[in-house]
């Protein structure tokens, strides 16, 4: 199949039925948002019961679609076949899968961060690997449909003090390229994205900080890296790196000898 032809017949996306997990906040609210302002109707599925009380009627308000919300902890081992269940219980098809789910810390890995990291595993790689297999093969079914990954430049940079993190990014990133490749004969896409610093709460910047980060464009505003990324999905592209920091950053720190990047990190842990 022929890309121009793939691009074509996947572009009008008003009608279809995505799934955005951590749909309540940051990045996934964002999704939500201009999914819906494309016709889409919406599922998010988060953490944070009392905004799923109130969101979903405010995307079907806003935008006259279809909105459901369902509370889950995304971390456990059920939650991938727990969401799938429910979507079947309800009759919903998920024709838009976005794995947006994420969470963060800045920290050597020890007794004390033992069950972040080993949430931080489910959250970033088990739940989302389920959920692809569950949707994609209903996807491949319909031979129609899109997967959307939010990787992270991180993905290129194992560094100290985001151990996990990094490598659970990395997995994204390389499952989902393999994936590109198998689902495209089904007509079926995927997309992973690798943003640097967004303007959201999960990285715990000062806002003062974030301020000035946005306004000298190192931070990217979450409309910003939307736009982006749905843009480059419909598009049919299977990795994008937004931003020139996503080109120049990785280079210079591979460029680093490790005796100075084990002496920055000795200065930053203390």
């Amino acid at each position: 199949m022929q890309a121009g032809f793939f691009v074509r017949i996947m572009k009008d996306i008003k009608g279809y039925n995505a799934l955005v997990t951590g749909g309540t906040s940051g990045m996934g609210w964002e999704y939500c948002q201009q999914l819906a302002a494309r016709g889409c109707n919406i599922m998010m599925v988060s953490i944070q019961k009392e905004l799923l009380d109130t969101l979903p009627n405010t995307l079907s308000e806003r935008y006259g679609v279809n909105s459901w919300g369902l509370y889950m902890d995304l971390s456990k081992e059920s939650a991938a076949n727990e969401i799938w269940e429910y979507c079947q219980r309800q009759h919903i098809e998920i024709d838009i899968l976005v794995n947006n789910a994420g969470m963060f810390f800045f920290h050597e890995i020890d007794k004390s961060t033992h069950d972040k990291a080993l949430a931080m595993l489910g959250l970033h790689v088990s739940t989302p690997t389920r959920l692809m297999m569950l949707f994609g093969e209903a996807m491949k079914q319909r031979r129609k449909g899109f997967i959307i990954n939010m990787s992270s430049m991180t993905a290129q940079l194992p560094t100290p003090g985001i151990t996990m993190y990094a490598a659970t990014k990395a997995y994204l990133k390389s499952y989902s390229k393999s994936l590109y490749f198998e689902m495209q004969p089904y007509n079926v896409g995927v997309t992973t994205i690798l943003p640097a610093a967004i303007a959201t709460p999960l990285y715990q910047i000062k806002p003062g900080l974030m301020k000035i980060g946005v306004a000298l464009g190192l931070i990217r505003t979450p409309q910003w890296l939307v736009r982006r990324a749905l843009r480059s999905t419909l598009r049919g592209r299977h990795v994008v790196k937004p931003g020139l920091t996503n080109y120049i950053l990785p280079v210079l720190i591979k460029l680093l000898p490790n005796w100075i990047e084990v002496k920055i990190w000795q200065s930053v842990s203390k």
